[in-house]
């Protein structure tokens, strides 16, 4: 059985991180599907899924660790055409995607382990994510 519900929000822009935890638990419950997994997916290339404790000082490592490792300016090529190179290559680093385990109609995840989106781009963005519940 597939199942797929899209959510939807809007973000604030640079490095704006979104708890999407509960909405995925809920799409999962709401399949009605009992072992299987779920993809989450954003589309576009400015974007990213991933999974870290909702904890703020934990949050804004997170992002000054991003900083770091991908500089705002660093006379990238693309900044040329667009001016958010930083966005598309953390996008890359972080990825579009996350999968999980479902077990008893529930979403598998660790205490501590939240899930989140991630707005790379430079501007705020009206931003959407599929969610596919495969299983039985």
């Amino acid at each position: 059985m597939v199942f797929e519900r899209e959510i939807g929000f809007s973000t604030k822009g640079s490095l704006d991180m979104v708890d999407i935890t509960s909405e995925v638990g809920r799409v999962v419950r709401d399949s009605g599907i009992e072992e299987g997994m779920v993809l989450v997916f954003a589309p576009g290339a400015t974007g990213a899924v991933i999974t870290i404790e909702n904890e703020p000082g934990l949050v804004e490592d997170f992002k000054r660790v991003l900083r770091e490792i991908v500089k705002t300016k660093a006379d990238y090529l693309h900044d040329r055409i667009d001016n958010n190179a930083a966005s598309h290559l953390r996008a890359s680093l972080l990825g579009a995607g996350k999968c999980f385990p479902i077990s008893r109609g529930e979403l598998v995840r660790g205490i501590w382990q939240q899930i989140f989106f991630v707005e790379l781009d430079v501007r705020r963005r009206n931003r959407r994510l599929v969610v596919k519940v495969i299983g039985e």
